[in-house]
């Protein structure tokens, strides 16, 4: 009973820090009415920023009580200049673009900081005491205490002033209506404004006294907002202290569960603790939550909101189809072997891009969890074959159908719940895969991965290490590249030909209005179980593709971190066209576009922060100036431009546009 007593009040110190960004999690809900998953990372920010001031990082070396105010003050800097460049341009936005840009303000301040400060996790000077005290013959830090007794303090002044106050009042009063609030003089900007720096500074003060407990980590601190995110559903995004106390609950679990890994009973994996236990239990927690309270989580009254992107029907595929595969044909054959693997690895990423298309182009719901479901896929192929012996065809169609069962339930667990929401859903679930499967030694590999056995049909290599070598005679093969390019041109041709039929149509009603979908005969669960059962099965696809091309399978290909940067390419260049996910494959990691970088732009290591960097800037740069998506934007600009020019048909020479048949305008038009 000691030995609990003492892990649960060690669980303080992270559960004051889950509790802290939970606090900040409900503050821009209740400010912007946006899931802000870059919550954790403004923590990590502050945490980084009091090391620098406190170390002389910047030249200059404070004492802790500057080093604290000054990055105080920092932390509200970031708050205005976020408001004004992620969040006040987005006012009229559909909650997907908000949830969008607070992806894009994750990806800057994690690129910033890894490229000012490094890679490496950093120790940060002690401002709590380091003292212990002697609680029923349990030693406790007095840091551990303390920091809980803050964020509690913090809760309970934010809930005062938040029913009392005159700001407080007004801030309810614009979520709960933002229209008749402006009506009655309120200026929502200016709430949004100083609840994001309310926030921030709730970020800094807690990063900042937890920096020397936990650690400043730029990979782990972001991923803190998974169970910041169950904290507030508890809370129903609006109660800071039951966001608190939730908070530190799930803090006390997770030691818990350290302390429990330490006894006989613990399932153990080759001697050690099975790992991934706490991301399963957060997981398991969110969905329960949802699914309690997934119908009645709260809905902010926007004064306007704008529509989605809108969704091109696509026609002569096949024409527009020819030059590229032409070129990538050329690719794998002329091109130096480390540029055939990039075109090769481009490709496959973009089937991994045009799952997205389908569950948050047509759908319009937000999921993270496809490149957790092409890990599965090609892990499970990696077992087929190395231990039951299965070889292609049949090991390849069960690893998808492993991977696309196991997204169809995740989508079950999502089914009470609309719109962005299911963001919560995914990441939890993609974060439980990656560390309760990828990390299992048994099932991920451990650091020399899990074998693949070479793709072959009837004797016939069709792998990288096929006989064809391309014009440079080296590996890989061309062959293998031709494969993937065969299976990416087909899926593309499936998803654009998606938006025409019925199950499409049905699709865009949903992502248009789920309840007026509803009343019009759709059926609405049926229809999202079968868009993640598509989306799972591309990116389960493309993760078989991935164990063929590199021969093993690691876990780092899959970690939840890098899917949030394929997302966001894809949303820049436009999410609900096919032609986008192939161009955002290129640019993904090992591919062509960081390839080229690396090469000719910015030689060295780091070309995967320069693009991290550039494609959060470049997305936060679309949302304001082309919220629908470049390639949608010039899709739009040439349908306008068409449709301006006169109809020598009709014998009137005037415009077409307003006049032509809803099939025309349908044909070429914007979507739904």
């Amino acid at each position: 009973m000691q030995q609990v007593l003492t892990f649960a009040l060690l669980g303080l110190g992270s559960g004051a820090l889950i509790a802290g960004i939970a606090l900040g999690v409900v503050l821009g809900w209740r400010g912007s009415g946006t899931i802000n998953i870059a919550a954790g990372a403004m923590v990590m920010v502050a945490g980084y920023l009091f090391w620098a001031f406190r170390t002389g990082f910047f030249g200059v070396t404070l004492g802790t009580a500057a080093a604290m105010v000054t990055t105080m003050i920092a932390m509200g800097i970031v708050a205005t200049v976020v408001e004004f460049v992620a969040v006040r341009p987005l006012r009229g936005s559909s909650p997907l673009s908000k949830l969008v840009a607070s992806i894009g303000v994750l990806l800057v301040a994690q690129a910033l900081v890894e490229w000012v400060f490094g890679t490496s996790p950093l120790n940060s000077p002690a401002v709590l005491p380091t003292s212990v005290i002697h609680l029923s013959a349990t030693t406790v830090p007095v840091a551990q205490l303390i920091l809980a007794s803050v964020v509690i303090l913090l809760a309970l002044a934010l809930a005062a002033a938040y029913r009392f106050s005159r700001f407080g009042l007004a801030t309810r009063a614009a979520s709960e209506n933002e229209g008749v609030a402006v009506l009655y003089g309120l200026e929502p900007n200016t709430i949004s404004l100083m609840n994001g720096i309310l926030a921030n500074l709730c970020a800094a003060l807690v990063g900042v006294l937890a920096a020397s407990i936990t650690g400043i980590n730029a990979t782990t601190l972001p991923l803190l907002i998974i169970p910041a995110l169950a904290a507030a559903l508890f809370a129903r995004f609006s109660s800071f202290l039951v966001a608190t106390i939730a908070g530190l609950l799930i803090g006390v679990a997770e030691s818990l569960l350290l302390y429990a890994s330490t006894l006989s009973w613990f399932p153990t994996d080759h001697g050690l603790a099975l790992p991934g236990i706490q991301q399963l239990l957060e997981f398991i927690l969110i969905v329960l939550l949802l699914w309690w309270r997934g119908s009645s989580l709260p809905m902010r009254g926007d004064f306007v909101e704008r529509s989605l992107p809108p969704v091109p029907i696509q026609d002569r595929l096949l024409q527009r189809a020819s030059l590229p595969i032409g070129l990538c044909v050329l690719a794998l054959v002329l091109l130096p072997s480390e540029f055939r693997q990039a075109v090769t690895t481009g490709l496959i990423m973009a089937i991994l891009c045009l799952s997205f298309v389908v569950i948050m182009g047509y759908v319009g719901q937000l999921s993270v969890v496809q490149l957790a479901l092409a890990g599965i896929a090609a892990f499970s192929l990696s077992h087929l074959g190395t231990d039951l012996g299965m070889g292609f065809p049949l090991a390849a169609i069960l690893s998808v159908l492993v991977a696309t069962v196991l997204g169809i339930l995740i989508g079950v667990s999502a089914l009470r719940i609309r719109g962005v929401t299911l963001v919560v859903v995914t990441l939890a679930a993609s974060s439980a895969i990656d560390q309760f499967v990828f990390a299992n030694p048994s099932w991920g590999g451990g650091q020399a991965g899990a074998p693949v056995r070479e793709l072959s049909l009837f004797g016939l290599d069709l792998g990288p290490r096929a006989a064809f070598r391309g014009l440079g005679g080296s590996l890989p093969s061309p062959v293998f590249g031709f494969v993937a390019l065969a299976i990416t041109a087909l899926l593309y041709i499936v998803v654009a030909n998606l938006r025409r039929n019925d199950l499409g149509r049905q699709m865009l009603a949903i992502r248009s209005n789920e309840r007026a979908a509803a009343a019009a005969g759709v059926a609405v669960a049926s229809v999202k179980l079968q868009a993640f059962m598509i989306s799972s099965a591309i990116a389960a696809t493309a993760g078989v593709l991935l164990a063929y091309n590199y021969g093993t399978v690691s876990s780092s290909t899959f970690e939840t971190s890098l899917v949030l940067t394929l997302l966001a390419s894809v949303y820049v260049l436009g999410v609900t066209m096919p032609q986008a996910a192939v161009l955002a494959g290129f640019g993904a990691t090992g591919a062509v576009i960081p390839l080229i970088m690396q090469k000719w732009i910015f030689p060295g290591n780091r070309v995967a922060i320069y693009m991290e960097l550039m494609i959060g800037v470049g997305l936060l740069i679309q949302l304001r100036l082309f919220p629908e998506g470049l390639l949608v934007a010039a899709a739009s600009k040439r349908v306008a431009k068409r449709k301006s020019k006169p109809d020598v048909r009709a014998g009137t020479g005037g415009s077409t546009s307003g006049t032509a048949p809803l099939s025309a305008r349908a044909r070429h038009g914007v979507g739904a």
